[in-house]
């Protein structure tokens, strides 16, 4: 199965994982103690970000530290700041409206 960013951030876990990550490269065992899910769930969230290339992992003795890739994310930023913009002008635009509103 091909996987992209977009499937990698569709999970909340896996966007938790990438916020860890951003901040400090840590192992595999680091990562699931901050949740509270199995060891093996936190794994497989890790697989899928592993294939999406958002993590890299680093073979550090016995231990898996996990890598933040942010270039990856670079698509999925592009294709929601569109809608950002977008959105942004919506709401400026419904914030005039009800200030005029507010002054009849």
């Amino acid at each position: 199965m091909r996987r992209d960013v977009f499937q990698a951030i569709a999970d909340p876990t896996r966007r938790d994982i990438i916020n860890i990550l951003s901040k400090e490269a840590l192992s595999v065992n680091e990562i699931a103690e901050r949740f509270d899910m199995s060891r093996p769930a936190i794994s497989k969230h890790l697989k899928i970000l592993n294939e999406c290339r958002i993590v890299q992992f680093k073979k550090m003795g016995r231990e898996r530290i996990c890598l933040i890739q942010p270039q990856e994310l670079v698509p999925a930023f592009l294709w929601i700041n569109q809608y950002h913009k977008l959105w942004e002008a919506r709401i400026d635009a419904f914030e005039q409206y009800v200030n005029q509103l507010k002054t009849k």
